[in-house]
């Protein structure tokens, strides 16, 4: 359980915002400025806030009604910051055990072995960081976070200075920790694409204030906060297992409520679990199940809503068994399929529109 509610000025700026979440990963996602880092910075010690309260399952960091302020050195909070300020002067191994040293025997319940595999750092100990590539060092900086025996990791947009490449290496590995590591997570960015893949809960800032916290699929398919979430970035999330694989074609059959979705072949196993984001502009409708096409996903849907922004865009919501999928249209598609609320209609989806960053293990 992470419990926040704080209050707390910054030079001219005003940060006011209180969330609760019980979640692997909690996702603080705005826009740069909207005061993300500045809630983890509180959360950590390094800031303090002017009142109110920060609680991790039961235990109060801060509280000021109470007179609560544990100093940083007692928190037990892993911080990993955008670059992985690694010791140079020391080894791979060194840097990872640096944390660790400070925590007795009886504090320590997450193991070095198991990081150390679960990271895949087994080749590299005795390098120095100099020698490692981006994505390597952001691996060992993750392992000292979680080495020090945290009781919550924070993570400060740890992607940033990654390519797209290692990009997606750091992702796999951070849902290997979600699924490994009994610690909650609570994961900054601005980028849609790694909220919605990792994160189960998101609080939603802007301007030092707490918009929307709820499921990840609920708060970022909210067409009212669209200004804050992204206009090219609106889509949904399919909670679903893995049914087959076609290695003929090198394809994936995806199963979950409203159907199945074939996707470029995944590294998973039959039935594990995935979490696809399918972008609202990849989505067509159909008021016929089309035939001779070479979309391979058609899903049958019913509309749920309608919204129509300013400009040529109106965003479709159906209803696909449970889940919900948006599809962005223009008006005059729109118009000419005399789309409204309760009309029934087929989605259509490419299936090379899917790829490693729209796919992920849930």
């Amino acid at each position: 359980m992470i419990d926040v509610d704080i209050e707390q000025r910054l030079g001219a700026f005003h940060l006011a915002v209180k969330f609760a979440a019980e979640s692997p990963i909690l996702g603080l996602f705005g826009r740069s400025g909207a005061g993300k880092s500045s809630v983890i910075n509180a959360i950590s010690g390094i800031t303090k806030p002017l009142r109110g309260h920060i609680r991790i399952n039961d235990v109060y960091l801060f509280d000021s009604g109470r007179g609560i302020d544990l100093p940083p050195e007692q928190r037990r909070v892993g911080y990993v910051f955008q670059d992985a300020l690694l010791f140079p002067h020391m080894d791979v191994k060194s840097n990872l055990l640096y944390g660790q040293r400070l925590r007795t025997w009886r504090e320590r319940f997450i193991d070095e072995a198991r990081v150390v595999e679960l990271l895949g750092l087994e080749s590299f100990l005795q390098r120095r960081p100099g020698t490692l590539s981006g994505g390597e060092r952001q691996r060992v900086a993750i392992g000292r976070a979680l080495l020090a025996q945290p009781h919550i990791l924070l993570m400060d947009e740890p992607l940033a200075a990654l390519d797209i490449p290692r990009k997606a290496e750091i992702l796999d590995y951070i849902e290997r920790l979600r699924d490994a590591v009994q610690i909650p997570i609570v994961y900054v960015s601005h980028s849609v694409t790694e909220i919605t893949r990792l994160a189960d809960t998101v609080a939603l800032l802007a301007d030092g204030k707490c918009l929307a916290v709820g499921g990840v699929e609920e708060v970022m398919g909210r067409t009212d906060l669209r200004p804050q979430t992204g206009r090219y970035e609106a889509g949904s999330l399919i909670e679903a297992h893995v049914l087959t694989h076609d290695s003929a074609d090198d394809l994936t059959t995806l199963a979950f409520e409203g159907g199945q979705l074939t996707v470029p072949r995944l590294e998973a196993a039959v039935g594990e679990r995935v979490r696809a984001r399918i972008r609202a502009r990849d989505v067509s409708l159909a008021t016929r199940r089309p035939t001779d096409i070479s979309i391979l996903n058609v899903l049958a849907g019913r509309v749920a809503v309608v919204h129509a922004q300013r400009g040529p865009i109106v965003d479709v919501q159906l209803a696909v068994g449970g889940a919900t999928l948006t599809a962005r249209i223009t008006r005059r598609s729109s118009q000419q399929l005399g789309i409204h609320v309760g009309q029934e209609v087929y989605a259509l989806i490419k299936a090379v529109s899917f790829d490693h960053r729209s796919v992920g293990y849930a």
